[in-house]
């Protein structure tokens, strides 16, 4: 039982390291190993599966995927800016056609893949925050016109 427990969570450890540089290299995907990772820690470590679900960078990630509530707008905009802006500079210092084709096959499907994903309807504090900021727009500037 002891081995089993240090191979899952060490194990969990390198899923998680791989899922943290997936949230800097676009080619590398974040959240099959954040899923992977918690896997491991539920079978191996109490103790570490509830600390990642509670983490603030990786915890969403379990959740949305746990709940299929899906991801904001906002994030997958920029995670498709994002995956576009990483491939477009590998491409540029490789300089190899081979590459640059394979990079631009991976950031097509990374890219129908969150279009894909459902897209998070927006909170009811964001809603709320956005209402008051515009009120007290007009508030401040009554002749403007919105």
């Amino acid at each position: 039982m002891v081995v089993k427990t240090i191979v899952l969570t060490v194990l969990g450890f390198i899923f998680l390291g791989l899922g943290a540089v997936g949230i800097a290299l676009p080619v590398l995907p974040t959240t099959p190993f954040v899923l992977l990772a918690a896997i491991c820690f539920s079978a191996g470590n109490n103790r570490l599966a509830g600390w990642l679900r509670k983490n603030r960078i990786f915890g969403p990630y379990i959740e949305n995927y746990r709940t299929k509530q899906g991801i904001e707008l906002k994030l997958k905009v920029f995670s498709i800016i994002f995956v576009w802006f990483g491939l477009s500079i590998s491409v540029f210092l490789t300089q190899n056609l081979w590459l640059a084709i394979g990079l631009f096959v991976v950031g097509i499907g990374v890219t129908i893949h969150l279009l894909h994903i459902k897209t998070k309807p927006k909170s009811t504090h964001e809603i709320k925050s956005e209402t008051a900021t515009s009120e007290q727009t007009k508030e401040a500037h009554p002749n403007k016109k919105a």
